[in-house]
């Protein structure tokens, strides 16, 4: 094996592990399992992204929280509009919240049910990060 092999893997190997770890809150990780497989690789490039402490263009802030806190991966294909929601305020861990389609019945707004449960994922992600910077 070359120097130049052994180089690159070495490289590769010290970016997969400064990777921020990332964590699914309620049914968030099962309800991006049912998008559709085209969605779900452009929200797994984004959620990389994230991991390696990039934005990609595709995740926007989301309204309604303060500065760039929580982030929307908004994903149009075949006419629906897919979204996951993520935040990385909390320092070294990606915590994706809530993946829904969103159905159009109030215009582009997010749905305060969405928004409701959104809060309330984030709350959960803020405990869970408390109790494991404890141990």
């Amino acid at each position: 094996m070359s120097l130049t092999i052994i180089r690159k893997y070495v490289y590769l190997y010290k970016m997969e592990r400064k990777l921020k770890p990332v964590r699914w809150i309620g049914s968030s990780l099962k309800d991006l399992r049912a998008f559709p497989p085209e969605v779900r690789k452009e929200v797994g490039y984004a959620i990389y992204a994230a991991q390696k402490g990039d934005r990609d263009p595709a995740a926007k802030p989301m309204k309604g929280f303060p500065g760039a806190s929580v982030m929307e991966i908004v994903a149009p294909f075949d006419g629906d509009t897919w979204r996951t929601v993520y935040t990385v305020h909390l320092k070294g861990v990606v915590y994706v919240l809530h993946a829904f389609q969103k159905k159009s019945k109030s215009g582009r707004a997010t749905p305060k049910k969405e928004i409701d449960l959104i809060h309330r994922r984030l709350a959960t992600a803020e405990r869970e990060y408390r109790k494991e910077e404890l141990k």
